[in-house]
């Protein structure tokens, strides 16, 4: 039986904050296999993504918050081998998508390990790092659930798609780690937000969140989906809101870059951008 502490560590709940870029991959699928989209679902946010939660918990061995949990408990060697047998289990069921995804997963997994491996540690680079994010929770991202739940070849996955999960990731990751600065550097990790500063990782993420937007502009307008261009910027509108009213709060005490602002911002950008691509998704369904 699985302590409770291991379980707590892999941070399922966690993953729903990824979620959004599995929804809006699918909402771009030409045409859907349900079986294989659900089964990506499974794979990504109870297999793939708890193992990375879990293996980072093991190597960091954080002492204060950290993504999802304010007072994280001591890791378990019981939560390194329940990691492995997630990975193993996330790639013997990626079969089941087809033999090609399942030969993609591994290299998901792999950067995983390295960004939190200690002889390797990419998370402890600051630009390494945070591209090592951008390019394999968001650009392949895109790409296996758009591979995968539609059983195209492979390069028929729009690249336009890949930018636009990589800039999406891109524009949020910095500020996860936000409140997180004394205690990367006191493992000696310095994080890109920490080379930004507070007011630069709000800067520096409004940009590329901007280019985020104007990537999914040009990717919508092209394929003549300006009406649904329109409704995910609205729903859009709820996140830059709270992103603003933070910054301000930021720029008068450093000490308002804390945890829970940063879940709360978590929660509200997962929230409205959840929603604007599932209903992209129902939408495809009356097209």
């Amino acid at each position: 039986m699985l302590s409770r502490n291991t379980i707590k560590l892999l941070r399922i709940p966690f993953s729903i904050f990824l979620s959004p870029l599995y929804f809006f991959a699918l909402s771009q699928v030409p045409d859907i296999k349900w079986d294989k989209a659900v089964l990506i679902f499974i794979i990504l946010h109870f297999l793939i993504y708890p193992a990375s939660n879990g293996y980072n918990s093991y190597m960091d061995r954080d002492t204060e918050s950290i993504g999802g949990l304010e007072k994280p408990p001591p890791p378990s060697r019981e939560l390194y081998h329940l990691t492995i047998v997630l990975d193993l289990l996330a790639i013997g069921l990626s079969f089941l998508v087809s033999p090609f995804f399942a030969a993609m997963i591994p290299l998901y997994i792999g950067a995983s390990k390295a960004y939190s491996y200690r002889r390797i540690r990419l998370k402890k680079y600051p630009v390494i790092g945070y591209l090592t994010v951008i390019i394999f929770q968001g650009a392949l991202t895109f790409w296996l659930v758009y591979f995968g739940a539609g059983g195209l070849p492979p390069s028929s996955t729009p690249w336009q798609g890949m930018l636009v999960c990589a800039l999406l990731i891109g524009g949020f990751y910095p500020l996860t780690q936000i409140y997180q600065h004394k205690q990367d550097l006191e493992d000696g990790v310095e994080t890109i937000s920490y080379k930004l500063g507070y007011k630069g990782t709000f800067v520096f993420c409004a940009v590329v969140y901007f280019f985020a937007w104007l990537t999914m502009a040009q990717f919508f307008i092209n394929s003549q989906q300006v009406v649904k261009l329109w409704v995910v910027s609205i729903f859009f509108v709820p996140v830059i809101v709270y992103f603003i009213w933070w910054f301000g709060k930021v720029i008068k005490d450093t000490k308002a870059a804390s945890f829970k602002n940063t879940m709360v911002m978590n929660w509200i950008a997962s929230a409205c951008t959840n929603i604007a691509f599932i209903i992209l998704l129902i939408w495809k369904g009356f097209e």
